[in-house]
């Protein structure tokens, strides 16, 4: 089988995540670059994982080597420039969470991987990291959806509740609308929501409330929703920054069994409960005990896909259709709360403030987030 070459984009503490699930991989992919803006880092990034070559911007990156596939582990706000060039080149891109500020830049992504699949053959490609989809009870899970030895799903919870101090937001990138484009519900719930529809599908309508309640931040830092699935299952999500507790859960109850995840960053096996209705014990485990059994959701989870994928000149998981879906949810929940009322699945569009800003920015809080100074609901100033 062939080696696949990666280069990595950005060396902070993600992409030594990267770094390390690569390495569990062995000789089917190997990390033949990296790039960073910060010499020392970037040094010392390439010694630790024996990358051979290191380069201050991405544009020297494409102008010396052909990876395989790019792995974008900047800031949210360098996603979208950084994709375009890279599928303008005629590479695949894998990108960290969340893939773009918002819908109007993803579907800026869209087109732009549209043209390089004409320019290029199908080899350029843009696919997102949700890594929480490739662990095998969740893949277990989603061949069990529609079983009747679970029945129909009834409803379901999806909490990711963490705990950031002020210092978190030291960071100059985090916290702000126009580089991060959000707050937990953007960036940190992001997984647990991805997961969520990924099990139980399309979603119909959301209604969401967010507030900023302690962190000094211009995002939120805490949102609720109810978001009504194709099939009319409701789901309540909370996305926390504020929880001292800190844990991530769903749950999804069928008609015959109760399946639950409790984890914080990565779950195993182990983490995953099943609970049968009355009279149903025998068939419920017996189906739960089919399928496929231990692999964690962690990045080296979500490569093994990527390298098969590309490997056999399939698009690599998860792609822009599934990744527009998740981020639709966020824009909707984000829409829902700062204008007061429900909001559908394909309202946001064009036309929306909350699709782009007006002025221009691509960002999230749309017509501006309720606390902000000087703006009221509706974008009045």
């Amino acid at each position: 089988m062939a080696t696949i070459d990666i280069a990595i984009v950005g060396t902070g503490g993600i992409a030594a995540v990267h770094a390390e699930g690569l390495s569990r991989l062995g000789d089917r992919a190997r990390l033949v670059a990296a790039v960073d803006v910060d010499a020392d880092r970037l040094a010392a990034f390439t010694q630790r994982w024996s990358i051979p070559r290191g380069y201050r911007n991405l544009t020297e990156l494409l102008d010396s080597e052909q990876p395989d596939l790019v792995v974008l582990c900047t800031p949210p706000g360098l996603h979208q420039a950084q994709a375009l060039e890279c599928l303008e080149r005629g590479r695949t891109v894998l990108c960290e969470k969340p893939p773009a500020l918002s819908l109007a830049e993803l579907d800026l992504i869209a087109a732009a991987e549209a043209a390089a699949v004409t320019s290029h053959g199908p080899a350029a490609r843009f696919a997102t990291v949700f890594q929480h989809r490739f662990g095998s009870a969740a893949r277990r899970l989603r061949g069990l959806v529609g079983d009747e030895r679970f029945g129909p799903p009834m409803t379901a919870v999806c909490d990711t509740l963490w705990y950031r101090p002020d210092a978190y937001f030291e960071v100059p990138w985090r916290g702000r609308w126009e580089v991060e484009g959000g707050g937990p519900t953007m960036g940190h719930g992001i997984h647990q929501m991805d997961l969520l529809l990924s099990i139980l599908g399309d979603w119909r309508e959301v209604v969401g409330v967010a507030a900023r309640r302690a962190r000094p931040t211009s995002t939120e830092d805490i949102s609720c929703a109810i978001v009504t699935f194709a099939d009319g299952t409701p789901a309540t999500i909370t996305n926390s920054l504020l929880s001292p507790r800190e844990t991530s859960y769903l749950r999804f109850d069928f008609a015959h069994a109760t399946v639950e995840v409790e984890h914080l960053y990565g779950y195993s096996d182990d983490n995953w409960r099943i609970t049968a209705a009355p009279g149903h014990a025998e068939v419920v485990e017996a189906a739960w005990a089919e399928g496929p059994h231990g692999v964690g959701s962690g990045h080296g989870a979500q490569y093994a896909a990527v390298i098969d994928a590309l490997a056999a000149g399939a698009p690599p998981p998860v792609g822009l259709v599934e990744a527009r879906r998740t981020l639709e949810l966020v824009a909707a929940i984000y829409a829902s709360a700062f204008t007061g009322r429900p909001v559908a699945r394909g309202e946001i569009g064009p036309d929306s403030p909350f699709y782009h800003r007006m002025d221009g920015y691509h960002r999230m809080d749309g017509s501006g987030a309720p606390w902000s100074a000087g703006v009221r609901i509706g974008g009045e100033r």
